[in-house]
């Protein structure tokens, strides 16, 4: 029986943009870890993206990060084989289990490979943007391909280009998907010492500049979690390997003269063997 989790949460604060922005609907997928060598991760993305086929006016996908197991060719090329079955457009962010320079998947192999299986697919850098209904989403990369680890870290160019991109799109809603939470989710304090985000404060700093982004949509802990911080959304959500497998629905309403309201609904999936 397929159970359907609602969350509301309402925005308290107005911002600044005076775009009226258009109502959106999007998918989040975290932490599938798939694997070549594993049927079940495979039957769990396939299961997973035949239901989200079903679902009506979705306007994309992001997968945030840990989209593979280990940074391995095989299984990067076994992930874009699998979702590319999709039938709207998706955005990959990268997590601590996908890259490995010294290992052979370095962040622009990545990239590589993602244009080489999905020709559709254009993006080069795992830092990037893409607009759609009025509304700006960052994809934003705090995975370290030298010395992989499950510490998060921002670099100061990656910093930079956000507080850019937050300026230059002051009067729209922005939106920010990443693997590594700026706020943790609650729960997670024992797993800190080794899932924390380094030097979170700098990035913390950098967003209470601004008063035009909505929500940052992250993964990396595998819990639910959602919490509203200095008029942000902060929004956690499960690996999808955990039981009951489930991805993210997220609806986001525009009203005239109101602040966008953010719905999102934990969506659980059978897995067809």
């Amino acid at each position: 029986m397929r159970k359907f989790l609602l969350s509301l949460f309402i925005t308290l604060v107005f911002t600044c943009c005076t775009t009226l922005a258009d109502n959106i609907k999007f998918i989040q997928v975290t932490d599938a870890h798939l694997s070549a060598g594993s049927e079940y991760s495979i039957n769990v993305l396939k299961s997973a993206v035949e239901d989200i086929n079903k679902q009506q006016d979705v306007s994309f996908v992001v997968f945030t990060g840990d989209n593979i197991n280990n940074p391995k060719e095989e299984n990067l090329r076994e992930f874009v084989k699998t979702v590319s079955k999709l039938k709207v457009p998706y955005y990959i962010v990268l997590g601590n289990h996908d890259v490995y320079k010294s290992g052979g998947l370095s962040k622009v192999r990545y990239f590589e490979l993602l244009r080489e299986r999905n020709p559709f697919y254009i993006q080069r850098k795992p830092n990037y943007k893409f607009e759609k209904d009025n509304f700006v989403f960052l994809i934003v990369d705090g995975a370290k391909e030298v010395i992989p680890g499950s510490v998060g870290y921002y670099r100061a160019d990656a910093l930079k280009w956000v507080d850019k991109e937050l300026t230059k799109n002051a009067k729209k809603n922005v939106i920010i998907f990443q693997h590594f939470p700026v706020e943790y989710p609650e729960g997670v304090e024992s797993r800190l010492k080794t899932h924390k985000t380094y030097r979170v404060d700098e990035y913390r700093e950098l967003l209470d500049k601004h008063h035009n982004l909505l929500a940052i949509i992250s993964g990396h802990f595998h819990v639910n979690s959602e919490n509203m911080k200095n008029g942000v959304y902060h929004i956690s959500s499960p690996s999808l390997l955990t039981l009951p497998q489930a991805y993210k629905i997220i609806d986001i309403v525009t009203t005239k003269e109101f602040s966008p309201i953010i719905y999102t609904q934990l969506r659980e999936f059978e897995v067809k063997e």
